[in-house]
């Protein structure tokens, strides 16, 4: 699975406006401290706020904020805003491949990357990473050596 920068930079900003949930923040000063480009980060925000998990007010106390609780967003979550769909073979979501006989057996294994994804992504909230804390189910993936090394 490859992360996009869009992605990446999108769960940063999040994260960053989660350590402050009641606070509305400029896109420059979320951009700062992220070390994020601002005229990217200003397009995936637009993303954020079109799919609810950001919200916006102009003006001189304006700026961005989480649309909804930090507990209540998923990593998943903020990557389909910006990305789309979390695997895809082809541009296509894995049940929606046919394959021809002596490779139909691919379908499932996409399906079943698709589900180990997703079980990673939609276990970890916001909430989650601005107190720098993974579920203990992440916490097990991550504490195995195994994890840290390319093969």
């Amino acid at each position: 699975m490859r992360v996009s920068a869009k992605a990446d930079y999108a769960v940063r900003a999040a994260v960053e406006l989660a350590r402050t949930p009641d606070e509305h923040r400029s896109a420059e000063s979320i951009a700062q401290a992220q070390d994020i480009p601002t005229k990217f980060l200003q397009s995936i925000l637009c993303d954020l706020r079109r799919s609810g998990i950001v919200a916006s007010r102009r003006g001189v106390d304006g700026g961005y904020r989480l649309g909804r609780p930090p507990r209540d967003t998923t990593v998943a979550d903020v990557v389909r805003a910006v990305d789309g769909p979390l695997a895809t073979v082809r541009g296509e979501r894995p049940q929606d491949l046919h394959y021809p006989d002596g490779a139909e057996t691919l379908r499932a294994l996409w399906v079943a990357m698709r589900a180990g994804v997703r079980g990673v992504l939609e276990s970890v909230t916001l909430a989650d990473l601005a107190d720098h804390r993974l579920p203990s189910k992440v916490r097990r993936i991550v504490d195995d050596d195994d994890a840290w090394h390319n093969h």
